[in-house]
């Protein structure tokens, strides 16, 4: 089953990397993440890896970041806020503890929205399994940024489950996140990242349950 699931994310991969435009991948450096990259840099190693550097995340996803762009020879890109991180506190307060959506808003949807204005392929590690918010998620899809520019997103792992990404890896020999050894099963940023308390949904330990998306996969209307 991950031999069929694997040769179908490749052709997906390959049909997108075909067409016209610049392409690029979003990584928070989860394990799905690490799955894309290693099958998106066979094809193309140069491929722009695009890092939401919101100034919170964990010491240790830095740190892992750091090594397997050195290990892989990735063309990191690290997108950064308007502000940063003592200049935002300092204006608005603790966001990520009063407004959580405007924090994410400011640290992770502008920077994204704004970065992804050069490029017109976006690949993701999104998959349907990870929240009920993603469950008719698209392969391949049109995505329209607020500039109304439209791009082509693909998502090529959409109907992988969390164990086909890790015998993927195992197999691949690609080192995950220490983070996963601790529980976590959705890594963000870490003031807003908890262990799960919904064993069915990975990602309920996010924003203290508050929420389930920061927004950059939403639509601009």
């Amino acid at each position: 089953m991950l031999e069929e699931k694997a040769l179908a994310a490749e052709r997906a991969i390959e049909e997108a990397l075909a067409a016209p435009g610049e392409a690029c991948v979003t990584s928070s450096f989860q394990a799905e993440c690490m799955a894309l990259i290693h099958m998106l840099t066979a094809r193309r190693p140069e491929i722009p890896v695009l890092f939401l550097d919101t100034g919170y995340h964990f010491a240790e996803t830095y740190a892992y970041r750091d090594r397997m762009a050195a290990q892989l020879g990735l063309n990191l890109v690290n997108l950064l806020p308007r502000l940063t991180v003592p200049e935002q506190e300092g204006q608005f307060g603790i966001l990520h503890q009063t407004d959580p959506g405007r924090c994410c808003e400011m640290r992770k949807v502008e920077p994204l929205f704004s970065g992804l204005e050069a490029y017109d392929i976006w690949f993701t590690g999104l998959r349907r399994d990870q929240s009920p918010t993603r469950a008719h998620l698209k392969v391949s899809d049109t995505f329209r940024l607020p500039s109304g520019k439209e791009m082509l997103k693909v998502s090529p792992l959409a109907d992988w489950t969390s164990a086909d990404v890790w015998a993927y890896l195992k197999r691949a020999g690609i080192p995950v996140l220490p983070l996963y050894e601790r529980g976590y099963t959705s890594i963000g940023c870490e003031p807003c990242t908890a262990l799960p308390f919904d064993p069915d949904n990975p990602r309920s330990g996010r924003w203290g349950g508050q929420k389930l998306e920061c927004g950059i996969h939403i639509q601009a209307r």
